[in-house]
């Protein structure tokens, strides 16, 4: 596991102009995910890296927040959770996905204040969404709050997207530079360790991700 070095100081975030986290679509978010998307975003042998890590990272038994969610989880079939809470923007997509026991929506760019109450959860993950958040830090905030001291946060993400959703600074990097902007975001909410992978198939998508941890046991 490689641990992340020399990334932007907390206070340098503050300073990125507030057209960093701009985007071409200025719409309201609720009526471009309105359209139901049942496909994956990302293909199989990177669905298998994300799932890996999740077996990994995430206890069994646990309760787990899958934020940003959908019709698909991509945690190991074999793994039994105590619970998995779905928040997303399509409540149709979100019916359909099987692994879910409690399904919310929620725009995280209108409201990134999480319904949940302190130190809910044994682990969270964000995939391939990370790229759509206009307020990437105070949603990372909340998922400190609600996170169990020691619980792991686990945001993947490829090299795909919806370019007109996608924010400005995130259209501006690529792979590495990507994964530095969320460690930057998740030292920023609080998070003390972290640390980076990256599984780069010679054929395929891409998958980066950025593990941090709660402070605590």
């Amino acid at each position: 596991m490689q641990q992340i070095s020399d990334l932007p100081a907390n206070e340098q975030l503050p300073g990125l102009p507030a057209s960093a986290f701009h985007k071409a679509d200025i719409a309201p978010d609720a009526a471009f995910y309105a359209q139901l998307r049942f496909v994956n975003h990302i293909d199989d042998g990177a669905i298998a890296a994300v799932t890996a890590l999740y077996q990994e990272l995430l206890p069994a038994g646990g309760g787990i927040l899958d934020l940003m969610s959908s019709w698909v989880s991509h945690l190991p079939q074999a793994v039994e959770y105590r619970s998995v809470t779905g928040l997303g923007m399509n409540g149709q997509e979100l019916e359909a996905n099987p692994r879910l026991t409690v399904r919310m929506v929620q725009d995280l760019n209108a409201n990134p204040a999480l319904p949940f109450v302190d130190s809910t959860f044994d682990g969270v993950g964000i995939c391939v969404s990370v790229q759509y958040l206009q307020r990437p830090v105070e949603v990372f905030r909340e998922v400190l709050r609600v996170l169990r001291p020691g619980a792991p946060f686990i945001v993947t993400f490829s090299n795909r997207c919806f370019p007109s959703k996608a924010v400005a600074i995130w259209q501006a990097m690529s792979g590495a530079e990507q994964q530095r902007l969320v460690g930057a975001y998740m030292q920023a909410a609080g998070f003390e360790t972290l640390s980076a992978r990256a599984a780069m198939p010679p054929s395929g998508d891409p998958l980066w991700a950025v593990i941090g941890q709660a402070p605590g046991r």
